[in-house]
């Protein structure tokens, strides 16, 4: 049979169409899309060399002489988490819901490892070949990348934290143990059951005796039932036992799931704690 619907097309083709324009073009030459810069770490710490990825915000190559305060991400690979916060950052500085920042991702090797904190839980072990080694993935940080970044950037004294469930465990973790790291802690939906959830009633002693503490905590939770209890149980804890200088949130957000809640809780957190200074 006959195909008279694709004569049509050729015909019509034609018509409209000089053969010329018809024929394959060369394409035009393509460029790479540049949204930042990478470079690695040889890690004496975690015995591997860590990729690094880095959202630089408009107008801080111009300017030559601005200095940013710096975000850290886990999940900070291209291909995990980076791209998606690195559009949030950019959309929302251009549009002045949030102040400059300079963006660091940390890219995976081992997640799971680098994520967690000891555990005596037996599933909590069957994840991944190698768990609890979240000490460590500490100590990078503060020992050698954070080194590095202000080596090779204008950047501020002003850091924060910002991570998404196993990630989030990591948030709060190092809140409790090593809350001077960072100025600012946002942990959405944290994996809180890790180990028997024995993280939340370990912060409540933490807490006791830092009077002096002066850090910000945000928590976000979405619609997965053991997250929810998990963080209610740490926002009660910090109801009680945060000291005034702890400024802390818990933005429950039911309407999303584990699988969502990143990007608009991030939106959330950024527009909450990194507005821009009111002009008088």
């Amino acid at each position: 049979m006959i195909n008279l619907k694709g004569l049509w097309t050729v015909y019509l083709l034609g018509m409209f169409f000089p053969a010329h324009t018809l024929q394959a073009s060369t394409p035009a030459t393509a460029a790479p899309l540049v949204i930042g810069e990478t470079f690695t770490i040889d890690s004496r710490t975690l015995r591997e060399a860590r990729r690094i990825n880095v959202y630089l915000p408009p107008g801080y190559v111009e300017s030559g002489k601005d200095r940013v305060p710096v975000l850290y991400m886990p999940d900070g690979g291209l291909a995990e988490d980076f791209v998606h916060i690195a559009g949030l950052v950019q959309i929302s500085i251009a549009s002045r819901t949030m102040r400059p920042f300079l963006l660091v991702g940390i890219e995976n090797t081992q997640r799971r490892r680098d994520m967690t904190g000891p555990t005596q839980n037996a599933n909590d072990k069957k994840i991944a070949p190698k768990v609890g080694e979240s000490e460590a993935f500490r100590k990078f940080i503060r020992d050698e990348l954070m080194p590095e970044v202000k080596r090779r950037y204008r950047t501020t004294q002003e850091t924060a934290l910002v991570g998404e469930s196993l990630a989030g465990l990591f948030v709060v973790e190092t809140f409790v143990l090593e809350p001077e790291l960072f100025d600012t802690y946002i942990a959405i939906d944290p994996s809180l059951w890790w180990n028997d959830h024995k993280l939340i009633p370990y912060a409540a002693k933490r807490l006791h005796g830092r009077a002096d503490l002066k850090k910000t905590l945000y928590l976000a939770s979405s619609d997965e039932r053991e997250i929810v209890e998990r963080t209610q149980q740490l926002a009660d804890i910090l109801s009680k036992d945060a000291p005034d200088g702890v400024r802390w949130h818990h933005e429950k957000m039911p309407e999303e799931t584990h699988m969502t809640i990143y990007h608009p809780a991030a939106l959330k957190a950024f527009r909450a704690l990194f507005k821009p200074a009111s002009k008088k």
